[in-house]
């Protein structure tokens, strides 16, 4: 029985949520999206299935999340700066619905940790992959790059974040 299940957000429209069972990689969903008004946003009952569906096949398991936080990038228009915090902010909704303690990191502050500062998309996927070998057939094409940035966001989570919260293990929550 898994004493620890972690979820690492890259929230993205082609980002990910990866799941860490006992801090080896677990089911990982592409952000499902939906169209609303002509725009793709956010599946939120989609990830929430998954997210329960992880649950409930680890009960008991300490459950936690850490979502990137994202902010507006030079060059993006008001419109697209505005959509990715819509998407950013759905995601959050879904954690605190669901109880799940979250923390959100920034880009350089993750990436930093592990050596990716300043280096290609692909490093992050190349990286996943070598730390986690079984995970390497979910992370085997370039554009997997969202998969393996959740998957780090993850273990960054659990590297930096988690502490004594899992040594207690069990712990009941919410929804």
């Amino acid at each position: 029985m898994a004493s620890r299940l972690t979820f690492g957000i890259d929230p993205g429209l082609t980002g990910a949520v990866a799941t860490l069972i006992d801090g080896e990689p677990g089911p990982v969903l592409d952000m499902p999206t939906v169209e609303v008004d002509g725009w793709g946003e956010v599946d939120a009952r989609a990830v929430v299935v998954f997210i329960r569906e992880q649950r409930a096949a680890h009960p008991g398991a300490y459950v936690s999340a850490c979502i990137e936080k994202v902010g507006a990038r030079p060059g993006d228009g008001g419109t697209s700066a505005f959509r990715f915090g819509q998407t950013a902010g759905k995601l959050q909704a879904i954690l605190e619905v669901l109880g799940i303690p979250a923390t959100r990191v920034v880009p350089a502050q993750w990436k930093r940790s592990f050596g990716l500062l300043r280096q290609d998309k692909d490093a992050a996927r190349l990286l996943a992959i070598a730390r986690f070998p079984s995970a390497q057939k979910v992370l085997s094409r370039k554009k997997d790059n969202g998969r393996a940035d959740a998957l780090l966001i993850a273990l960054w989570h659990e590297n930096t974040q988690l502490g004594s919260h899992v040594a207690g293990g069990n712990q009941e929550q919410a929804a």
